[in-house]
């Protein structure tokens, strides 16, 4: 099993780093996983940033072969419900965890807290 973890300062290069990281973990990753993971390690880095507290934000990310990936974002935000977007298409914004939802297999919010997971295994 492969596994990585970065600890990530909550600023606006959030994002690239979050990046940077997935580029660091993804040659044990298979091609085809690496755009969805990039796009919502950023989405979810963004959200941290933007809503969560004070310090840093922890990504990880875990492979058990090289189709699968599971990644977890964690700041010190007192916590948040996931709700159902309801907004019109056309308005900019609230799309990172409906994203999350539709291109990982498995994803969830830890209770009380601001750590968002989800699971991508592009074996099947």
């Amino acid at each position: 099993m492969q596994q990585l973890d970065v600890d990530i300062e909550r600023d606006l290069r959030a994002p690239a780093a979050a990046r940077r990281a997935v580029e660091r973990f993804g040659p044990h990753l298979d091609e085809n996983v690496l755009p969805d993971l990039r796009l919502l390690v950023s989405e979810l880095i963004t959200n941290s940033v933007k809503y969560g507290g004070e310090g840093v934000v922890r990504l990880s990310l875990r492979s058990e072969h090289p189709q699968h990936v599971h990644a977890e974002v964690v700041d010190q935000g007192s916590g948040f419900v996931p709700v159902a977007r309801t907004r019109p298409r056309t308005d900019v914004g609230g799309w990172g965890l409906h994203m999350v939802e539709v291109l990982t297999d498995r994803w969830g919010v830890r209770e009380g807290s601001t750590h968002v997971w989800f699971e991508m295994d592009r074996s099947a």
